[in-house]
């Protein structure tokens, strides 16, 4: 693992699971981790509701945009942590993977939102204090 460690998150569309879960690491890792997301068939711009319901927790995506996966950005990482990206996502000796079965948040509403989010921090928060002993 690098002295920082990089984690990638993957979910299909890069505009909800994965760009809360980014966040949420970047947010409480202050710097120790390096963060990235990505989707092997990225939205045209990140779910409006999702935005709002982390909005809510003080994290402003509105500077997020859906990224294309690539297997540079797989190479780079230390630990790859899929959401329902299936098999798109490449695979490399050597790598840390996790897979996080979490409801899409595509369609929904904040009130259903808000405990997929609640469910990715704490998870995130999991991952941090592994990745920071």
């Amino acid at each position: 693992m690098s002295a920082v460690p990089e984690v990638l998150f993957v979910c299909v569309h890069n505009a909800g699971r994965s760009q809360m879960a980014a966040a949420l690491l970047h947010h409480h890792a202050a710097g120790a981790v390096r963060v990235t997301s990505a989707g092997s068939e990225p939205a045209d711009q990140v779910n409006p509701v999702v935005r709002e319901v982390m909005a809510e927790i003080g994290i402003d995506l509105a500077q997020e945009f859906p990224k294309k996966l690539t297997t540079d950005a797989v190479e780079a990482a230390d630990v790859v942590v899929t959401m329902g990206c299936g098999d798109a996502c490449p695979v490399f000796p050597g790598k840390r993977y996790l897979d996080w079965q979490l409801t899409d948040p595509a369609g929904r509403s904040a009130a259903e939102i808000r405990p997929i989010r609640d469910d990715i921090d704490a998870r995130v928060r999991g991952l941090l204090a592994e990745l920071t002993r």
